[in-house]
């Protein structure tokens, strides 16, 4: 600080420039299935082609517990296969516009939580058929996979990252001497 006047002598100013970057064109992308987004979701629709036949299979299939894992377990399975399609063949960036990571976090919360009331009520069966212990624990599992791809999409979605695509952030900080007192 100017010690006469009592104003900063220099001030600094930072700039920042965040360009997204997207190829709108649709491809087919087969590493995805390796990364860990897509590894996720293939090992989900497993488990929730698994966890709907071990309830379909079960001796009391018509209960209301089995039609609730059942809603559970097809609509994530048919859910993440649609996504996956979408990550896979790069619509996603075509669809640049629409917040996917909230979306694929609100989505995976939510069925963590689906996940959880319908593995719970099957396992409260489990004794009447080892069909419904097997449906509890693979949704357990599925379950796990659902809340850990909800944790890991809150967080790029924080950290303002895009789902598919590049963002590129440029800061430029700049510091202005003014000059001295009159």
């Amino acid at each position: 600080m100017d010690p006469e006047t009592g104003f900063p002598v220099t001030h600094t100013t930072t700039t920042t420039t965040t360009s997204t970057s997207v190829v709108t064109t649709l491809r087919f992308d087969p590493t995805y299935t390796r990364s860990l987004p897509g590894t996720l979701k293939c090992a989900q629709m497993v488990l929730n082609l698994i966890g709907f036949i071990c309830v379909a299979v079960a001796r009391y299939s018509t209960w209301t517990v089995a039609s609730w894992f059942s809603f559970v377990a097809m609509g994530g399975l048919f859910i993440t296969l649609f996504l996956f399609v979408f990550f896979l063949y790069h619509i996603i960036e075509k669809l640049y516009f629409i917040p996917w990571l909230l979306v694929e976090w609100v989505y995976c919360a939510l069925w963590t939580f689906f996940y959880f009331t319908a593995a719970t009520a099957c396992a409260s069966y489990g004794g009447y058929d080892s069909a419904f212990a097997a449906a509890a624990f693979f949704g357990y599992v599925a379950m796990l996979l659902y809340g850990f791809d909800a944790y890991l999409k809150y967080i790029s979605w924080r950290a303002g990252e895009i789902a598919q695509g590049d963002r590129i952030v440029n800061k430029t900080t700049t510091t202005t001497s003014s000059p001295a007192a009159y």
